[in-house]
């Protein structure tokens, strides 16, 4: 036998629940995938950031580790200010958190370093800058 609603309350209410359950599993479904690809997204954007940030930092590093190397063969071939900002530039360098990429100050820090590698090759005369990253730094992170 067939059972047919009452009224046309039943069928309007059969209508709305089937209707419910369609969105909520295509909801489910669809959150699903939005989350392994988001994960997949964020991977990879994070590690392409990463690896800017990684070279940006060694390359201030190659410079300093350069610098410093004319400083042991020659003590006097760049200012006292100068030697004290190179060594101001190695605490930076030396104290920026590459294992902890969401500390709160990682953008101020990338930048205090940026700047003090400015104010060295300002002070040396020397037209150096690194050309790995965005012109702005709001960009960077």
């Amino acid at each position: 036998m067939d059972q047919q609603p009452k009224d046309d309350t039943d069928i309007f209410q059969l209508t709305v629940t089937l209707d419910q359950t369609h969105y909520q599993e295509g909801y489910k479904t669809g959150y699903d995938d939005g989350l392994v690809s988001g994960k997949e997204d964020g991977r990879q954007v994070g590690l392409k950031m990463g690896f800017q940030v990684g070279e940006e930092l060694g390359f201030y590093q190659g410079c300093l580790d350069v610098w410093m190397s004319v400083i042991r063969l020659d003590q006097d071939a760049f200012s006292a200010r100068v030697r004290k900002n190179m060594e101001q530039l190695a605490a930076l360098l030396s104290n920026y958190p590459l294992s902890d990429p969401e500390h709160q100050q990682i953008q101020d820090m990338m930048e205090k370093i940026r700047m003090k590698f400015r104010v060295i090759v300002a002070s040396l005369g020397a037209k150096l800058e690194y050309e790995g990253r965005p012109t702005s730094s709001k960009e960077d992170f």
